[in-house]
């Protein structure tokens, strides 16, 4: 469903609390939802917001070009709730996503009133059970192509001084020639894309679901479990024990697989790209990612990273 009204000079919206309003407005009203009162949660790769009218959560995506990326989400989150997988819902009687102001804009159910994020171990039966499953081809889930990532969230660095856009696309292209040697081990198949700690909330019944569908991929089952390690072994944002009991709920330590080094290293420069996309809007973002892009050329200090 498609909306050409609102937004700036362009026919786009702008994407701040004030440019989304109209887009929030027309949003909800299209599916006879009101928007009167609605929290902004974050404003961020998606502005995010809570209805105060009804259990629902708006979602609004920064980037025009995820039209089908949120079209296979929400299909996801319909066939997760056919296997009563616990996962982020989505309304049933909604026809999403929709086009407004030439932002895409989807629905959500509200998994609780506030946000607490679920554990560690929590992840890891998720992930385990999530990994047991079998895709059915009407999802038409994409091939993960990292490299292909990484080159994209290279492109458009026009807040980052020429020097560090250069030291990472070589550091990107050694990478890769890593990557495309890699043995692994774990059966190929459907993947989140983005487990973390992160994507993993507490519903208000108390059990532990899923969110963020919209990176669901076919891939190395590795790429699921490559935060998890990473954020205990290289930032410290997990203890030794959380991470003891991820890998004793999941069934393997990726940290013991010999190509671990170089997956993390690519989530790693992603995590730093995406964050270099921020730093002409945020000092904060700024900040971080200088200190970050400075750890990849020492390799010291990554346990000062902060999680952004």
């Amino acid at each position: 469903m498609i909306s050409g009204s609102g937004g700036g000079a362009d026919g786009g919206a702008e994407f701040t609390a004030e440019g989304l309003e109209p887009v929030l407005r027309e949003s909800c009203a299209t599916i006879e939802l009101d928007s009167h009162g609605a929290e902004l949660l974050r404003l961020g790769s998606n502005a995010v917001y809570r209805l105060s009218s009804s259990p629902i959560i708006v979602r609004i995506a920064r980037d025009p070009s995820v039209l089908a990326e949120m079209e296979r989400a929400v299909s996801v989150a319909r066939w997760l709730e056919t296997k009563d997988f616990p996962a982020m819902r989505v309304p049933a009687a909604v026809t999403q996503p929709l086009v407004v102001g030439g932002l895409v804009v989807t629905f959500w159910e509200s998994v609780q009133e506030r946000e607490e994020y679920a554990t560690v171990a929590e992840l890891a039966d998720l992930l385990r059970r999530l990994h047991w499953l079998e895709e059915p081809e009407s999802l038409s889930l994409p091939y993960f192509d990292p490299l292909a990532k990484v080159a994209a969230s290279l492109e458009g660095l026009d807040g980052v001084s020429a020097e560090d856009r250069t030291f990472l696309e070589e550091r990107a292209a050694s990478l890769g020639k890593d990557y495309d040697r890699l043995d692994f081990v774990l059966p190929f198949g459907m993947i989140h894309g983005d487990a973390s700690i992160g994507n993993i909330l507490r519903h208000r019944d108390g059990h532990a679901v899923l969110i963020d569908l919209d990176g669901f991929v076919l891939a190395p089952r590795e790429w699921d479990l490559v935060q998890t390690a990473m954020f205990y072994e290289r930032y410290a944002w997990h203890t030794k024990a959380e991470y003891a009991e991820f890998v004793h709920r999941y069934g393997f330590d990726l940290m013991n697989w010999p190509g671990y080094e170089t997956l993390a290293d690519l989530r790693e420069l992603m995590m730093v790209a995406w964050l270099g996309h921020q730093v002409t809007s945020s000092a904060r973002a700024a900040a971080e990612f200088a200190r970050r892009v400075r750890s990849l050329r020492t390799g010291e200090g990554r346990d000062e990273w902060g999680p952004f």
